[in-house]
């Protein structure tokens, strides 16, 4: 999925940049100069018979049983590489961008996020990068938004 052009269908003002190669939100943080709660961190989690993207700060950490309660599951768990592979077909592995819907899975988004104006993350590489309001983001992405995290 082009992230630049879904944000420009939708009307969304954005900037993209690009950076030496990172693997890792935290690593985005440092190379962007932003602070960890501002990176969105997806994290693509197994239901069992479905998947769901979570989307947390990059300083914060995943609480699978809060994912589970938040989708009316009876278990979550980290996806495999190879899930995230799956359905994330058209992007380097660990450099998702924090849309499900395209992918045609629910997104997920941690409560935290709403504290932030403006939110970071990997726009499918490991090598680029959008930056915008995370307001507009909610706009386009239509997450779900719940409780999900703890601090590292």
């Amino acid at each position: 999925m082009d992230v630049a052009l879904l944000l420009r269908r939708h009307g969304m003002p954005f900037t993209k940049t690009t950076h030496a190669p990172v693997f890792g939100s935290d690593r985005l943080a440092a190379e962007s100069h932003t602070p960890g709660q501002n990176v969105a961190k997806p994290v693509l989690v197994n239901l069992g018979a479905a998947h769901v993207l979570c989307v947390v700060p990059a300083c914060r950490r995943v609480n699978f049983d809060a994912v589970a309660r938040a989708m009316n599951a009876e278990w979550a768990r980290l996806a495999t590489e190879g899930e995230l592979g799956r359905i994330f077909h058209d992007c380097e592995l660990g450099a998702e961008p924090p849309f499900g819907k395209p992918y045609g899975v629910p997104t997920l988004m941690d409560e935290s996020l709403r504290d932030d104006e403006f939110i970071v993350f990997q726009a499918g590489s490991h090598t680029e990068a959008i930056r915008m309001l995370r307001s507009d983001y909610e706009r386009v992405a239509e997450p779900l938004i719940a409780t999900i995290t703890h601090t590292s």
